[in-house]
């Protein structure tokens, strides 16, 4: 078994202290530094996130292997700024105003990293206007907003009047998700794209980004 795929391997099975020796391994051994986050840590991920659609996994197999990931890439981050390497797409996350719960935000935050997208966590109880802001400011490309009650799912279309208002809306996709929220939903406020789980949600974001 190669070292790509031992690394790949070992973050399914969420065993963050052996990702972490075994990324520093391959770094000091010369490898290229994007083949490593690609083919290893990336690789290893969208195992999971098939794996996840599939019911194969559940949430807390999901946070293991994320956390074996984060610990894999802290020790990348600084090379691939170094190399000049880009992320794929910028993600604006968050949970709408009013709205309190953050774990669908997050797993879909863990997923979409996992793609190799850079993603900025607004946090929950987000008003429109910081989606707006935040996106503006940070040239992002995608908005991705979450609600769990029905009675904050209507900020959604909030955030896409904010954004028409503000003159970005041809230049940004708006992805909306969460238990209430369906595609019909997403199709009445105006919205870009639904769906259903966090590993479909960070797939759509890379196929937006990659212009697939």
């Amino acid at each position: 078994m190669s070292i790509l795929d031992e690394i790949s391997q070992s973050l399914q099975e969420g065993k963050a202290k052996t990702v972490k020796e075994l990324v520093q391994k391959a770094v000091d051994e010369g490898m290229n530094v994007q083949t490593i986050l690609n083919e290893g840590l990336l690789k290893g991920m969208d195992v999971i996130g098939g794996k996840f659609k599939r019911d194969e996994v559940y949430v807390p197999d999901v946070l293991i292997a994320a956390r074996a990931m984060k610990a894999g890439t802290e020790i990348l981050k600084p090379l691939l700024l170094l190399s000049g390497a880009k992320s794929v797409g910028k993600v604006v996350l968050g949970t709408v105003s009013g709205d309190l719960h953050d774990i669908g935000k997050n797993l879909v935050r863990m997923m979409m990293e996992g793609k190799g997208l850079e993603v900025i966590d607004i946090g929950v109880d987000a008003p429109a206007q910081l989606f707006i802001d935040t996106a503006i400011n940070e040239n992002a490309n995608i908005i991705a907003c979450s609600a769990l009650l029905t009675t904050t799912m209507g900020e959604m279309g909030n955030v896409v009047e904010a954004a028409k208002k503000a003159n970005i809306r041809d230049k940004i996709t708006v992805m909306i998700g969460g238990a209430p929220i369906t595609d019909s939903y997403c199709k009445a406020i105006g919205a870009d794209i639904y769906t259903p789980d966090c590993a479909t949600a960070a797939e759509e974001a890379y196929k937006v980004s990659v212009g697939a």
